[in-house]
C-alpha cells in the first residue's frame, strides 16, 4: 500500500514510521522544507534506537528507511491510496490542504485527517469525494501509544470505515470507532483531567506540585494534570479545550482556564520552551512533596468524579461503546483503569454523590450529574456485571 503523510511535526513522523514499518511506502511532504530535512535526521536517530534495543536489525532498519519517498510537490501524492493529513490544528488550512489533494489524487483515494477535535464532517466537505474521507486520530508518541481513534464523517461509506479500521489493525494499532463529535472520545473525556486540576488550583484549594502528587501517588495517573500540560504544550492543549468548548455552544462543562491563557500568552508553553507551570530551566524541579493525604484524597476524588461522569455522558450520547471507552482512556492516555469499570469500583451511587456534592456547593452546570449515572444508581445497576 502506498501510504502519503502530510506535514513532518513529531506526529507526522510518527505516522510515517507506523505505515513504513507495516511495509508500505511512504510519501512524506512538508510545505517548510528544513522540516523534511529534520525528520530525516529524526528517522535515522528512531530507526537506530529500535536497532539498539534489539526491537528491529540492521537490515530491517534499511529496509524501513528505503520505504520512504521524501516530495517537494503535492504533486507526487498523486498515486497514494491512503493520505493522512498532520499538520497544524486550523480547520480552514486543512480544508485548503485537502481541496487540494483531491484535485491530485484519484477518486479511490482515501483523504484523512489526524485532527485531535475539528470537525470530520465539515473536513469531507471540502474534498470531492467526501465519501472517501475519514478521520484517523492517533495519539503522541503516535509510533508507541497503540490507540488510533477511527471517525467517520455523515458522508463517509461504511465500507470504507470497515477497510480503515483493518489499515490500522494491520499498522499493528488498536483502531476504536468513534462518533464525529467534539474531541472525539479521548480529548472529551480527558478534558476534566485539565480543568478541574486548574480550577482547584485557581481556588486557593492546592497549589501545582500537591495536585499532581495526589494524582500520581493516589489515583496512580502516570502524570499529575500540570505535569503533563507541560509535556502536551499549552498552545495545544489549551487550543483543544478552546475548540471543545466553543464546539459544545459553550458548555461549563469545557470552560478553558484564564491561568492556561495566561501562560500561552507568556510563551510559557512548558517543556519546549523551558517554562510552563514548572520551571525546566533549572537543574532539578522541584520535588513534590506529600501534602496532607485527606487533601490529597479529596483532590483525587473530585477529579476522578468528573472524569467518570465525562466517560458516562459519552456512553449515553453513543459516542462509542462501553468496551472502547474503556480501551480509549487505558491505551490513549495510559489511565490506571477505565473509567467506566473504577465508577464500578467506587460504586455508582458514590460517583452520583460525589457529583451532587460538587453541584450543592457551586450550583454550576459543569457538575451536573449525567442522567446515565442517576439512573443506574437509582437502579442499582453496575457498567459491567
Amino acid at each position: 500500500m502506498k501510504v502519503g503523510v502530510v506535514g513532518m511535526g513529531a506526529m507526522g513522523q510518527g505516522i510515517a514510521l507506523i505505515a513504513a514499518m507495516a511495509n508500505c511506502e511512504v510519501v512524506v511532504y512538508d510545505t517548510f522544507a528544513p522540516m523534511l530535512e529534520k525528520a530525516k535526521e529524526e528517522l535515522k536517530k528512531n530507526l537506530g534506537q529500535l536497532v539498539s534495543k534489539s526491537k528491529i536489525d540492521e537490515e530491517k532498519a534499511k529496509k524501513i528507511a528505503a520505504r520512504y519517498h521524501w516530495c517537494h510537490s503535492l504533486n507526487e501524492f498523486y498515486n497514494c491510496e491512503l493520505i493522512i493529513e498532520a499538520i497544524k490544528e486550523d480547520l480552514e488550512t486543512k480544508k485548503k490542504l485537502f481541496g487540494e489533494l483531491s484535485k491530485i489524487v484519484s477518486d479511490q483515494c482515501i483523504l484523512a485527517s489526524n485532527t485531535s477535535s475539528l470537525s470530520i464532517t465539515s473536513l469531507a466537505n471540502s474534498v470531492s469525494v467526501p465519501q472517501r474521507f475519514i478521520g484517523i486520530h492517533f495519539f503522541n508518541p503516535a509510533q508507541i501509544l497503540p490507540l488510533v481513534e477511527i471517525i467517520p464523517a455523515i458522508q463517509t461509506e461504511e465500507n470504507l470505515t470497515r477497510k480503515v479500521v483493518q489499515i490500522i489493525t494491520d499498522f499493528n494499532k488498536i483502531p476504536i470507532q468513534v462518533k464525529d463529535t467534539p474531541g472525539f472520545v479521548v480529548n472529551r473525556i480527558a478534558r476534566p483531567y485539565y480543568g478541574e486540576a486548574l480550577r482547584i488550583l485557581e481556588e486557593g484549594i492546592a497549589d501545582v506540585t500537591t495536585i499532581d502528587w495526589a494524582m500520581t501517588e493516589l489515583g496512580q495517573f502516570k502524570m499529575g494534570p500540570f505535569t503533563l500540560m507541560d509535556f502536551i504544550g499549552h498552545d495545544v492543549n489549551y487550543h483543544v479545550t478552546e475548540t471543545v468548548f466553543k464546539d459544545f455552544y459553550y458548555d461549563p462543562r469545557y470552560k478553558p482556564s484564564f491561568t492556561q491563557k495566561r501562560l500561552v500568552e507568556a510563551g510559557y508553553l512548558g517543556r519546549k520552551t523551558g517554562r510552563g507551570f514548572y520551571d525546566y530551566s533549572k537543574e532539578n524541579l522541584p520535588p513534590q512533596t506529600e501534602p496532607n493525604l485527606s487533601l490529597g484524597e479529596e483532590i483525587k476524588d473530585r477529579i476522578v468524579a468528573m472524569l467518570i461522569n465525562e466517560a458516562a455522558e459519552a456512553l449515553l450520547l453513543n459516542i462509542a461503546s462501553r468496551e472502547d471507552i474503556e480501551i480509549a482512556m487505558t491505551k490513549g492516555v495510559n489511565y490506571p483503569k477505565g473509567l467506566l469499570r473504577w465508577a464500578d469500583e467506587i460504586g455508582i451511587e458514590e460517583c452520583v454523590r460525589r457529583l451532587d456534592n460538587l453541584y450543592d456547593h457551586y450550583h454550576e452546570d459543569r457538575y451536573r450529574c449525567s442522567s446515565i449515572l442517576r439512573n443506574m444508581a437509582n437502579r442499582g445497576e453496575n457498567f459491567f456485571n
